[in-house]
């Protein structure tokens, strides 16, 4: 395995900015010769990003037999459009470096969890717009993802808001900016394939988040996947031992399932 350190700071980035690769070894003994790549955004309220849905998380992608990558975004007292920007070019700079790193360049994930979640989708709804194509030169093709895996999503700026997510994003600009980035007005036909979980009893992001999501992506007829689990609370990540705490906290049996589930339906466009 390749395991390399990228960096993908703008002018606004903070030092620790960064995009992790974890690159399968290429093989003549192996038939498969372009892999998909899935890069995941940890989420952390866009206050920190969590280990917990950093690494191991792309553990579980490598295993699946794709290549994985880490993006170590931006948070507060950086604001939006930074980590955005940063992800954009983390998208074009394994779309550029594809064939070097046996990349499939048009089966590029991005997977988020929480605010990770609210990352990626706002990354494919963006791809088009005037100022990101602008502030990182490359066309909207480069910068979108094929397929999207919001984990536990942020979503909205309303009722169903995690406020504390829109605040560390948006700063001093979250009552002028909240509604722009409140992303299920913003769902339209240039969203790729989606893929959603999230949990009934998530008392920290409530599940009305991906609902409203879910329901945009159907009226704008997006091929999408929605798995709702009853039980489980907020950022359960792999939901096993694996990411569980020393008191068994952030573990659910049923919840456990959703790589597997994902691997399915990754593997009917793979």
């Amino acid at each position: 395995m390749k395991y390399e350190k990228i960096d993908i700071k703008n002018k606004d980035s903070m030092n620790y900015a960064a995009l992790y690769l974890y690159i399968l070894d290429d093989s003549p003994a192996i038939a498969i010769k372009e892999r998909p790549m899935v890069v995941i955004c940890p989420g952390g309220g866009y206050e920190y990003t969590s280990d917990r849905e950093a690494e191991i998380i792309a553990m579980q992608y490598l295993a699946m037999g794709y290549h994985a990558a880490v993006l170590r975004y931006s948070v507060a007292p950086a604001v939006y459009p930074t980590a955005l920007l940063e992800l954009g070019r983390a998208v074009a700079v394994i779309r550029e470096n594809a064939g070097e790193w046996h990349v499939n360049p048009k089966k590029i994930v991005v997977s988020g969890f929480s605010a990770g979640g609210h990352l990626a989708p706002n990354n494919a709804l963006s791809g088009n717009s005037a100022f990101i194509t602008k502030e990182l030169g490359f066309d909207p093709a480069v910068l979108s993802p094929n397929d999207l895996i919001p984990c536990y999503p942020v979503i909205s700026s309303g009722a169903y808001a995690h406020e504390g997510s829109f605040r560390s994003l948006l700063g001093a600009d979250y009552e002028k900016k909240k509604k722009e980035l409140s992303l299920e007005f913003c769902v339209g036909e240039q969203v790729p394939r989606t893929f959603v979980w999230h949990t009934c009893e998530d008392d920290c992001v409530p599940v009305q988040n991906s609902l409203l999501l879910v329901n945009e992506l159907v009226n704008h007829h997006i091929p999408t996947e929605f798995h709702l689990f009853e039980k489980g609370g907020h950022g359960l990540s792999l939901a096993n031992r694996l990411t569980g705490s020393a008191d068994g906290g952030w573990t659910e049996a049923a919840v456990a399932v959703w790589p597997q589930l994902v691997h399915a339906w990754m593997e009917n466009w793979v």
